[in-house]
This record gives C-alpha cells, structure tokens and sequence, in this order.
C-alpha cells in the first residue's frame, strides 16, 4: 500500500496488488459508495493469477482515506475524488512504463470513471462500468432518495422476503452478512457530495470527446434495482454509442442484483470480464 496527499490535505491511501508473473498489464479499480477498496482483494488476487498489476485507492470519505467521517468528501470533493483516481493513473503508468491500463469502476466508482472518461481516456487502453447507472437520472436531484437513511432498504422493495437492508447486493447472502459486519461498509454520501454529483451528472449524459476506438466494458445485472429493469443501463450504453463508440461489450446477468462481482455465478462474471481485459491488453 501507498498514500498521497490529495488536495484539501486529505490522504489518499492505495491498495496494491502484484502477480508473481511477468506483468502484461494494469487494472485500476474505482470502489462504490459507501465501502472500500479491500473488498475487492479476491478480485485483484484472480487478475494478479493472469498477470495483472492492480491499484485500488480508497475514495475520499471512504475506508482508509476517510478524514472528516463516512461519505464526507470535503468541498470539492465529488470533482477531487475523480481527480485522485487519475493521480492513482498516472503513478501506475509511471511506475510501469509500456503497460496498458484498464480502469474498472463499480456503482458511485462507475459514475466517477464516466466523469474521468470526459477528460483522461487517453491514459487508458480501455475501461469498465459495473453495477452502473446513468446518474442524471437516479441522482439529479439534490434532494431525491440518495440522501435519504432509507434509500438502501427502497431498494429492496423488489425482493421477498427481505433478510436485511442490503439484500439488493447480492443473492449471496455471505456477501451481503460480510458487507453488513463490515464497519466501513453501509453508508451514503453526505448532501454536500450528493449535491456535486447531481450536478456533475448533468455533463455526464453527454459523453462527448472520448476515443472512438476505446474499448468499453459495461456489466449489470437484470434485478440490480439502479436501473429500473435495466432501462438506465440500456440509456448509459446507447448514449456512448450515440457518441461514436465502436468498440463497446453491454453484459447482462439474469437474476444478478448490484455487486455483480459478489454474486452466486462471480466466477462467471470475472472470468468474462479477465477475458475482455486479455482481449483489450493485447
């Protein structure tokens, strides 16, 4: 692990993973909301097994990096925390000159990457959105359930019976008790990030000056309650095929809920997502 000084002095801290074999790449994760980048060591540990090198800060307000309380991002913070993530880019490729690097980000890490794709594709070879949505729909306003204690359990509203407020994670109820014992796990963000990312949402309905020929990895699955039976994830793919992107792959997971690398069939799922990483990195 490393740690930088972002801006308004917060500490960013920076997990990493390194395979035992020649590198033939870099995968950088963007962690969702309300968790941390630890959560996503078996997924680091599968893609070191291929030869990938992996990077995964935690956001500010998150995990190890949070400095004034869970989901507090600070002033600033929604547009600060896009730009730690190409601080995380651009160190990688630093340190690992010649190397491709894919960028994956899940839920509230997928709206950050759609955000970094308008400004820093070019230090990508591709990138990944999982459990995405399109933001200015679910979280334009500022005053809308994304701020509200009880957003998590209205997600639920499609699933019964109801074990627990976080049953609409997984259908892998291991998953979802981890999570749940979890103490960094389990909040939102506080209205002043949730104000600057209704706002940045805006400019991410139009995803303008992106490389025609990035490769783009989108995966949901079908009962993930963000997309309102998959409307909003079908609206984020053909936004960025509006755009002119040619080389886009749009996976979706019958009965698969949010975290869709948690789910019963995740083998499945990171076995289709190492193989486009291979596909791209190439």
């Amino acid at each position: 692990m490393f740690e930088f000084t972002s801006e308004n002095d917060v500490r960013i801290h920076v997990h990493e993973w390194h395979p035992r074999i020649a590198p033939r790449g870099i995968v950088q994760i963007a962690h969702g909301m309300g968790e941390h980048a630890g959560r996503y060591a078996p997924l680091a540990e599968s893609l070191n097994a291929t030869g990938y090198i992996v990077y995964a800060n935690d956001h500010r307000g998150h995990g190890l990096s949070m400095h004034a309380g869970p989901g507090r991002l600070g002033k600033d913070g929604w547009n600060l925390l896009v730009q730690d993530m190409v601080t995380v880019s651009r160190t990688a490729r630093e340190r690992h000159p010649g190397l491709p690097l894919i960028l994956l980000g899940h839920s509230m890490g997928s709206f950050a990457l759609q955000q970094y794709l308008l400004d820093n594709a070019d230090l990508l070879a591709g990138a990944a959105l999982s459990g995405t949505t399109a933001p200015d729909r679910r979280f334009a306003d500022p005053d809308a359930p994304a701020r509200d204690e009880d957003l998590f359990a209205r997600f639920n509203d499609a699933f019964h019976p109801v074990r627990t407020p976080f049953d609409w994670l997984s259908r892998d109820e291991r998953q979802v008790d981890a999570y749940l014992a979890d103490p960094l796990c389990g909040f939102t963000l506080d209205p002043e990030g949730t104000a600057e990312l209704a706002t940045a949402a805006q400019r991410l309905a139009q995803p303008r000056g992106i490389p025609a020929d990035l490769p783009l990895y989108v995966v949901v699955g079908d009962r993930d309650p963000l997309n309102a039976g998959l409307t909003l994830s079908d609206l984020v793919v053909g936004r960025y095929r509006d755009a002119g992107l040619t080389d886009l792959t749009y996976r979706v997971y019958p009965e698969a809920r949010h975290e869709v690398l948690n789910e019963l069939n995740r083998d499945e799922v990171v076995a289709d997502l190492t193989r486009w990483i291979n596909r791209v990195t190439a």
